[in-house]
């Protein structure tokens, strides 16, 4: 990955602060503030084991699937992170100033996620609340330090990108969980990390006019090196790979519902002007696109070729298309 030459960093952190401005202020316009504790079934918690003599949590309280247990738990995990979050990003873009109070309301925001998530899993006894701590304190213990650090080109391409990809996440989610309450709760937090892309990927749109070169090496290192903030917590890839099979968030849906559409909202290809260095960074990025489009059909040969053999064992793995086709046959039949 090729750093941007500190003077354009400082450059635009001064001359985009007007569209920051303009931005927050739009977003609030746009934004409605909730309360996470409307969202969450109290009625249905009870107390658990320990200094208060409750029950002890057993498999069989939760109404999730195994799979929609380690979906709300990885979304969860990655949300319970939000100190390193707001660090990385205040450090490459300054608390002074619209920066400073934008990172302020989008910290505060995002603070509400994994308020409702643990609170709705308690009360509902979605998962073993014991090993749920024993992984917030193993994850948060390890942190999140940015690939690009004091960066703030790359930092805002890369939350352009994540934002859409964790609103698609926890969407999906939601929709895998067959439990209304949660489908509710999840949609709830995926307006939110829209709004928050909606945000990130307008002030990237006003980067790539002032210093086109730059912004295309950010999007393209950005885009070839792509990870989702959780990776690295214990037993990322298992549950990965899980919800990958599921359909709730795989490479097609990383290319086609969070890539490729942040990049025509940028005109990336269309862009006029770049010179040789910008233009090399536009190549890489397009063969790379080749190569992911070519990724998707193996995995989803390999994913068809997996289902059918547990369903020729009498089988029944969930998957999200399943279910949603199920919805949709429910739906014409009953109109």
């Amino acid at each position: 990955m090729a750093s941007i030459d500190p003077k354009i960093q400082s450059r635009l952190i001064r001359d985009l602060e007007p569209v920051v401005a303009k931005e927050l202020n739009r977003h609030i316009a746009t934004t409605r503030d909730w309360y996470p504790h409307e969202y969450v079934p109290w009625s249905e918690g009870r107390t658990f084991a320990g200094p208060l003599n409750g029950d002890a949590w057993e498999a069989k309280d939760s109404r999730l699937t195994p799979i929609a247990q380690d979906s709300l738990v990885l979304n969860l995990m990655t949300e319970d992170n939000l100190p390193s979050y707001h660090t990385e990003i205040a450090i490459s873009m300054g608390r002074d100033g619209a920066w400073g109070n934008w990172i302020g309301r989008w910290t505060a925001e995002e603070g509400r996620h994994s308020i409702v998530l643990r609170d709705y899993l308690m009360a509902t006894r979605g998962v073993d609340p014991d090993e749920l701590e024993d992984l917030r304190m193993a994850h948060m213990q390890v942190g999140y330090q940015t690939p690009y650090d004091n960066d703030m080109l790359h930092t805002v391409a890369y939350v352009s990108f994540q934002e859409l990809a964790t609103r698609i996440s926890h969407r999906n989610t939601g929709k895998i969980s067959q439990d209304p309450i949660a489908e509710q709760m999840l949609a709830r937090v995926a307006l939110d990390e829209n709004l928050h892309m909606l945000f990130y990927r307008n002030l990237l749109g006003a980067a790539i006019e002032m210093e086109p070169n730059a912004a295309m090496r950010a999007i393209t290192d950005v885009v070839t090196n792509f990870q989702m903030p959780g990776a690295g917590m214990p037993g990322w890839g298992r549950k990965s790979v899980g919800i990958a099979l599921a359909g709730i968030y795989d490479l097609q849906l990383h290319l086609e519902d969070v890539v490729n559409p942040v990049l025509r909202a940028w005109n990336v290809f269309e862009l006029e002007g770049l010179n040789s260095d910008g233009e090399q960074a536009r190549l890489e990025l397009a063969a790379f696109l080749e190569k992911a489009a070519e990724d998707v059909i193996r995995f989803n040969d390999k994913r068809d070729a997996h289902f059918e053999r547990l369903e020729a064992r009498g089988q029944s793995p969930i998957r999200l298309k399943t279910l949603l086709d199920r919805k949709s046959e429910g739906a014409e039949l009953n109109s």
